[in-house]
């Protein structure tokens, strides 16, 4: 295994398309950790990971995984880590048993008793094909292969959307597990922001391609705030001091960056504290007011 300190490193990556551009985006995934990666639908969460994967070419930038060249040491990387998107990769036509005997071929490491245990205890049927499983069973059947080959890093794109609250349950403590081994590393993208308040470490936000925030999930939360005060009040702070205003009958609600320096600054207010939804939600919105 190799000697490596960030699972994986993004270094000022630009991927220009008509009307979306990923602009300039940087940041690591720590090893041993897990990253959520949150962003509104279009926000360039899925266009980063097929950057990462190389399955679109980046204009600048670098990408390592691994301590691994994303393109130059593709295939060396392609053994060692795991994909789960949200729409299943595999062909209707196969059962579970068929695609082990596939994965077999592809990866050296691969544990057919390992898929096996998966299967027995996500109580997926091993010979029905899997066009005939729900979107709950096909998420599980992606896991059960994307952890059955030895995989250090897993990257997942979504693959939570659209589950039940017990199956995502299942899948979080599934995850939780993985990173048991402290090889181990995921970066979870996902707009369900409550499963990564559960389980993530760090968190890097993205918004029209740009990212707007990334470090430890704790910290973040430690440092941001809701400023609660009366409109007469709210015209008294400072622009710089808040991130996005939203005005109400009662009065004014602000996402306050730095929370220590708020309750010293307006020491009469009242600020709580706040989750990962609603630093997304008053970021997107920008520096207009809102209601």
């Amino acid at each position: 295994m190799s000697d490596y300190t960030n699972a994986i490193e993004i270094k000022g990556v630009t991927k220009k398309y008509d009307g979306f551009t990923l602009d300039n985006i940087s940041f690591d995934v720590p090893r041993g950790s897990i990253m959520g990666f949150i962003g509104q639908n279009g926000a360039g969460k899925t266009t980063t990971i097929r950057s990462l994967l190389n399955i679109t070419a980046i204009d600048s930038g670098e990408i390592t995984m691994l301590g691994m060249d994303h393109i130059k040491d593709e295939f060396a990387i392609k053994e060692r880590i795991a994909v789960v998107f949200d729409e299943m990769p595999f062909h209707d036509i196969f059962t579970a048993r068929e695609l082990a005997r596939i994965f077999a071929g592809i990866y050296p490491q691969w544990s057919d008793a390992r898929f096996t245990q998966y299967l027995e205890r996500f109580q997926l049927p091993q010979k029905k094909k899997v066009g005939q499983f729900s979107k709950g069973m096909k998420m599980k059947l992606q896991i059960a292969c994307a952890l059955s080959h030895g995989a250090e890093l897993l990257v997942m794109d979504e693959a939570t959307t659209g589950l039940d609250p017990v199956v995502r349950a299942e899948i979080l403590d599934i995850f939780l597990e993985f990173l048991q081994d402290e090889g181990h590393s995921i970066l979870m993208s996902s707009h369900i922001t409550s499963d990564l308040e559960k389980i993530a470490d760090s968190v890097t936000f993205i918004d029209k391609g740009k990212i707007m925030l990334s470090g430890y999930k704790d910290e973040i939360l430690e440092h941001h705030g809701v400023l609660k005060c009366s409109k007469a009040d709210y015209q008294n702070i400072a622009q710089e001091d808040f991130v996005s205003a939203r005005l109400t009958d009662f009065g004014a609600e602000l996402m306050v960056p730095d929370r220590a320096s708020a309750a010293r600054k307006y020491s009469g207010l009242l600020i709580e504290p706040t989750t990962l939804e609603d630093i997304m939600v008053y970021y997107t919105r920008g520096k207009k007011e809102w209601s």
